[in-house]
């Protein structure tokens, strides 16, 4: 998400909202199948979602298959390449954006300085592998490859960041992984699609994910041949991951990368928008205590990066709202899940 700040009047209930269980749901009992797709580097939700996952894996809730950069960077998939071997997870395949969108200079480069940080003696403080830019696959070669091994309908994916990656995985054509197009291999094997992007509120704005690559974003909410459920940018603002979180309860460990991040992501004290942690939180905890879900219907984007929605019966576009004691128990859990120690260190 998300470089600006603007308080956004939220919906607290939207009539006619779609019990939990669903379209959009993934509530089936079995263990989510998740391949994660960031613009990891741009604002450090992405960085704390990350955290999330990992204490998932942990937990055994999750099965994780891939994290995609969708930004144009080295340092994004370098700090994800460093946070898979800090957290344990050193297998987790990590891919790339090729000419992807440029946003290097959006945010403070907090990916770039946690993967440059050195100790005392002029060596990696975050010890891991060389790390080879030029091996890290293309992320559409990845997901092609990926989900043409995976059992139908079984897929989640994760998207907090541009649509570029998943824009082009949509038209990719038939190669050697698989004989279906993009669009078709998308409708066998996802199940459906969590994405962080829009805004639905009183007062809409042009959301930053949406607005870095509009033509991305207008295809998947036409084009997309699976549910999707929207975290937009209201749902995010009220909940804000604490400064004093931050600060105080991580004296387990001298370095984390996730807290050297948050503090030179901006000046300290600050309490961050929960973007991307909402959209993942819901494909694994999805329960009425957390979220509201909206009707569903069809979701569209004008060509400024506007996001309008429209309830139909029949559509297949949904997102998510939190109401103020929602919003307290969602930020109790975040807290909860990344002050926690990570299982493999």
């Amino acid at each position: 998400m998300k470089n600006s700040i603007i308080f956004v009047t939220l919906l607290l209930f939207l009539g006619g909202s779609q019990v939990f269980g669903q379209k959009g749901s993934t509530r089936t009992g079995q263990v989510p199948t998740i391949i994660f797709e960031t613009d990891i580097g741009n604002d450090v939700d992405d960085a704390l979602a990350l955290d999330m996952i990992y204490k998932y894996l942990d937990a055994g809730k999750i099965k994780l298959l891939a994290v995609s950069s969708n930004k144009q960077s080295r340092y994004s998939t370098e700090y994800v390449h460093l946070m898979n071997h800090w957290y344990g997870y050193p297998k987790v395949p990590v891919a790339k954006v090729v000419n992807g969108i440029d946003s290097e200079n959006d945010a403070r480069k907090y990916a770039e300085h946690v993967s440059l940080m050195k100790d005392d003696k002029g060596k990696e403080l975050f010890k891991r592998p060389k790390f080879n830019y030029e091996a890290v696959p293309e992320a559409v070669a990845l997901y092609r490859r990926i989900l043409s091994k995976q059992p139908d309908n079984s897929v989640t994916i994760v998207s907090v960041g541009f649509s570029t990656n998943i824009f082009r995985l949509l038209q990719s054509p038939p190669d050697k992984y698989s004989k279906l197009s993009g669009k078709e291999l998308i409708a066998k094997k996802v199940k459906m699609l969590s994405m962080m992007a829009g805004s639905f509120g009183e007062k809409r704005l042009a959301e930053y994910n949406v607005v870095k690559d509009i033509p991305a974003a207008q295809l998947i909410v036409n084009e997309w041949p699976t549910p999707i459920v929207f975290t937009p940018f209201e749902a995010g603002i009220a909940v804000k991951y604490p400064a004093k979180s931050i600060e105080n309860d991580f004296k387990w460990t001298q370095h984390h990368p996730v807290v050297e991040a948050y503090k030179y992501y901006l000046d300290m004290p600050y309490d961050r928008p929960t973007w991307d942690l909402i959209a993942l939180l819901y494909v694994v905890e999805n329960s009425p205590e957390y979220f509201t879900i909206s009707p569903w219907g069809q979701i569209r984007v004008d060509d400024k990066g506007f996001t309008s929605f429209t309830s139909d019966g029949k559509g297949r576009q949904a997102y998510l709202e939190l109401d103020s004691k929602q919003a307290d128990t969602v930020k109790e859990r975040f807290v909860e899940l990344i002050t926690a120690k990570p299982g493999k260190r």
